[in-house]
């Protein structure tokens, strides 16, 4: 009786922590894997304790140069969507316009069409314009793409700020450049944050539209899709370690900030 009764006060933790765990399980099999040494092409079976792709993690052809492309695609692409997004999500919450509903009908198509729908879209564009294929016509897709996403995650921040704080500070004699730099865009920017993360995750790892929109450009993905059919290196596996650990100890910082700062409040 006793563990019944502890089971039902603590079921919620234990179905999130099963639930953690099992998201979490990929990332520690591929982290495990990035340490064996296989006697194949293929590096789905365990076979001995290595640490030569951890010390050569460029020694695939093309996989470094991939990844930079990849990263830099992401990086702009982050920056084109984060930069139209925020506005865009301020038009629609503080404007009222006749295409309004409209806009915000559109704004959720991308979110909800199939990748290859809007993949075969973009690359008939393209065609027909005579762009030819590779970084420009990946970047332009991407931005396309993420675009939504960034414009939803600030939306939702735009449309909890009290404008009582901006009337005060235009009170206050602030101009309207003063009230948005220090008044609306610090409240404004944990959902600008939020959609750039958002958008640079989503870019980074982007298939499907980049592969129908990439020409002969190779980015990261594609890379390894490609390697998947003929036999996964080491070296993919030490880049998503690597990955997968940045952006935990970046989440990690993150929540130490937070909480420093709201002790200082204290």
């Amino acid at each position: 009786m006793a563990f019944v009764s502890w089971f039902k006060r603590n079921v919620v933790v234990i179905a999130g922590l099963l639930t953690l765990a099992y998201l979490l399980l990929p990332n520690v099999v591929v982290t495990v894997f990035s340490f064996n040494r296989p006697k194949g092409r293929f590096n789905y079976q365990w076979q001995e304790f290595s640490t030569d792709a951890w010390r050569d993690p460029c020694g695939v052809s093309g996989l470094c140069e991939s990844l930079g492309l990849s990263l830099q695609i992401a990086l702009w692409a982050t920056l084109g969507a984060t930069l139209l997004g925020t506005m865009i999500a301020f038009a629609l919450v503080r404007y009222r316009f006749r295409a309004r509903g409209a806009v915000n009908s559109l704004i959720f198509l991308p979110m909800a069409m199939p990748e290859v729908v809007m993949a075969a879209s973009l690359l008939t564009l393209f065609l027909n314009m005579g762009a030819e294929l590779g970084f420009w016509t990946i970047l332009i897709a991407h931005i396309m793409f993420c675009l939504s996403f960034v414009v939803v995650a600030v939306k939702a921040r735009v449309m909890s700020m009290d404008p009582r704080l901006e009337q005060a500070a235009q009170d206050l004699y602030a101009g309207p450049v003063q009230t948005f730099l220090r008044v609306t865009l610090p409240i404004a920017a944990p959902g600008i944050a939020a959609g750039a993360l958002l958008a640079f995750a989503l870019s980074f790892d982007d298939f499907i539209i980049t592969n129908f929109n990439a020409g002969s450009t190779v980015t990261f993905p594609m890379l390894v899709w490609g390697s998947a059919q003929r036999g996964t290196p080491v070296q993919i596996n030490v880049i998503g370690t690597a990955m997968f650990v940045v952006a935990v100890a970046l989440v990690l910082v993150s929540i130490a900030v937070g909480n420093r700062r709201r002790r200082q409040k204290a």
